[in-house]
């Protein structure tokens, strides 16, 4: 599986990193002037091949299944990266959101990670999306899901509590997992809607909240128009923006540059994206000159092996 789970954490990694230097441009600005390799500089100030809170995240909950499951030192590696630069491009934080930022100042005082997160309908932004991924590799052989959407629910609520949130994330992960598992793009959806709906039927899921994710469950959402898919920091546009960007296209760089020139929330939408594309197309479609400008790719090459070596 090395190859898959080195093409989906390096695929965060590369997209998060063509993102950053363009975060909060809009789609008009980025169809004249479109991202077609990585930038410098620019929106964040940052050199080639920097990545940003999505990527160190998503490597901290790596890192952390390396040794295991526990939620308590999942979050306390969170709190690692506030406080000393733990996981960062450059040994320092430069861009983190409010609802991760109070949940990670909860968790420095002393709260558990379990009670940690922000529960309200106003805290639905993107930050427990874009890190999510590496649950899918943990838990590709769970075949309770009950037990699965209780661990997405648990890590997602470390900073984002709030039932849409952790619902995206599930959406994601049982998503990514038919990936891993080698089904192609449309049997992956497919199972994906059915497995999601019958499930929130069985649990009784507040019917409202489902709703909101009927473009993805009920519909197609590969098929909506451009201009009818949205890339804000809020969860629900981060999840179709990057499902149909992914479900759009024919290899890895397709898919994040079209998610990254989509404008406003640049990074996390190449994140999101990129990690589905890195698995389904693996390491070795992800040009070789993305990987060579990545910061600290080497670091990030042997947490993917040691990820691989635990869960393959």
């Amino acid at each position: 599986m090395e190859n898959k789970i080195k093409g989906g954490i390096m695929g965060v990694c590369i997209g998060d990193a063509l993102g950053v230097p363009v975060e909060f441009k809009d789609r008009d600005y980025l169809k004249r002037f479109p991202v077609n390799k990585m930038l410098e500089y620019m929106s964040w100030n940052q050199p080639k091949g920097t990545w940003s809170d999505d990527s160190s995240l998503t490597l901290c909950l790596a890192e952390e299944l390396t040794k295991g499951y526990d939620l308590e030192k999942i979050g306390q590696s969170f709190v690692q990266w506030v406080k000393d630069g733990h996981w960062t491009a450059h040994g320092r934080l430069f861009d983190i959101g409010e609802t991760t930022r109070h949940s990670i100042a909860r968790l420095i005082k002393g709260e558990s990670a379990r009670f940690s997160g922000n529960i309200f309908e106003e805290d639905n932004g993107n930050g427990s999306l874009m890190r999510i991924l590496p649950l899918a590799f943990y838990l590709e052989n769970e075949e309770d899901i009950q037990k699965l959407y209780q661990t997405v629910k648990e890590v997602s609520s470390i900073t984002h509590g709030h039932f849409r949130s952790v619902f995206a994330c599930f959406i994601y992960v049982i998503f990514a997992i038919q990936l891993i598992k080698g089904k192609n793009k449309a049997e992956s959806y497919e199972y994906m809607q059915n497995m999601v709906l019958e499930y929130a039927d069985l649990q009784g899921f507040n019917p409202i909240e489902v709703e909101l994710f009927q473009r993805i469950l009920k519909n197609d959402i590969s098929s909506y128009p451009e201009d009818e898919i949205r890339a804000s920091g809020y969860v629900l546009h981060s999840l179709e923006a990057s499902l149909w960007c992914f479900l759009n296209s024919e290899n890895y760089s397709e898919a994040v540059l079209k998610a990254v020139n989509l404008g406003e929330d640049t990074d996390t939408t190449g994140a999101i994206t990129g990690g589905l594309a890195g698995i389904y197309y693996g390491f070795e479609n992800i040009p070789q000159e993305w990987i060579d400008e990545l910061v600290r790719k080497n670091d990030i090459e042997k947490l993917c092996e040691k990820l691989d070596n635990k869960y393959s």
